[in-house]
């Protein structure tokens, strides 16, 4: 794990908005289209408005939502519709979004075609990920129904997760699929998150998830 602190939020979302950037390019030389997976939620709102106003071939670029509330996209809680909101818009807006939502009454219904949509476009080049003070990213978290199998090698590329206190069900990219994307960065703000991912560095998956992705995450951290 590479671990980098910033004297404040604003330097941070800079510099990782830049660094970004230069991940995408890099993958666009790679091939015809890069993959950039992302998390919903309000924390990377300013690193979205950075990189929603960076001139890059978008329209080659595929954005993927790391996970999803099994919600409608106009639904307030809906990533997709926060990730549509906020970062495709300006110059992002011709990156072509690809939603784990569909319309069905569980993510179970629906998890045959996500997969073989998201095995028509993996493996990520870009990951973005975030962590909960319980230390569960993307919506892999502690106790959740099927934490097990979304932390297995084998593991399907999505998988529908329900988890404690949670509102609704989700479906989640599994740990492998982050751990076989080219870059990972994974973005916490706060001194919580901080003592949270010591502690996470010392436990096991099933306790904190986001150990699973340590080993190939560049993490980024200010106060």
């Amino acid at each position: 794990m590479d671990f980098n602190d910033y004297p404040d939020t604003d330097m941070m979302m800079l510099q990782l908005a830049r660094q970004i950037s230069r991940d995408l390019r890099d993958a666009l030389g790679r091939r015809e289209r890069a993959v950039f997976a992302v998390p919903g939620g309000t924390t990377p709102g300013p690193l979205f408005d950075l990189l929603a106003a960076t001139e890059l071939e978008w329209d080659r670029v595929d954005i993927l939502p790391g996970d999803e509330r099994w919600v409608a996209p106009d639904h307030p809680r809906s990533n997709a519709g926060q990730i549509r909101a906020r970062l495709l818009r300006d110059n992002a807006a011709a990156a072509r979004l690809i939603p784990l939502w569909r319309a069905l009454p569980a993510p179970s219904d629906a998890m045959a075609e996500v997969n073989a949509a998201l095995d028509a476009i993996l493996p990520i080049d870009v990951a973005l990920l975030g962590m909960g003070a319980d230390m569960h990213t993307a919506s892999m978290f502690p106790g959740a129904d099927t934490l097990a199998l979304a932390l297995a090698d084998d593991a399907p590329a999505a998988l529908a997760i329900t988890a404690p206190g949670a509102q609704e069900p989700r479906v989640t990219l599994t740990a492998r699929v982050f751990n076989d994307a080219y870059t990972v960065h994974l973005l916490i703000t706060g001194d919580d998150k901080r003592a949270a991912l010591e502690r996470a560095r010392k436990l096991s998956p099933m306790e904190a998830p986001v150990a699973a992705i340590l080993g190939q995450a560049t993490v980024h951290w200010a106060p």
